[in-house]
């Protein structure tokens, strides 16, 4: 069957799927069901309210977790979105992070720019009255 170069790939893991072992994948995936292993993926990852993901690690383009994901490194190029529903344990590399209000994670968090120095902050003003040192 043909496929023109535009149409992204989609891996559909449904609610009553359960995979042990490692999941290499090009596209895009979503997981509403389990998956026990490391998980791979050349594109964009969805775990669903209903999805798990535990595995060592998991890599992705970019992430969307409304489930449950346990894995010793996490690594997202670009963004991870942490929905209401999301429960996290692991650490994290990432481009960028939104956590929405109800979200749990545990683990540890950096962003690719982390290593970039911050701003110098601006000098405080001395205030009206306040002692000089």
């Amino acid at each position: 069957m043909f496929r023109p170069k535009s149409t992204p790939l989609l891996t559909y893991l449904g609610q009553k799927t359960e995979l042990s072992g490692s999941l290499l994948a090009k596209g895009m995936v979503r997981v509403d069901g389990m998956v026990y292993g490391s998980v791979e993926v050349e594109g964009d990852l969805e775990i669903s309210a209903t999805g798990v993901v535990e595995g060592a690690e998991v890599k992705a383009q970019n992430l969307i977790v409304q489930g449950t994901l346990k894995a010793d490194k996490i690594s997202v190029v670009d963004k991870i979105s942490l929905g209401p529903t999301a429960r996290i344990e692991g650490d994290v590399v990432a481009g960028s992070i939104q956590i929405e209000s109800g979200a749990y994670y545990t683990g540890y968090i950096q962003t690719h720019d982390a290593q970039a120095a911050l701003p110098s902050a601006a000098p405080v003003p001395e205030l009206y009255g306040s002692p000089n040192p």
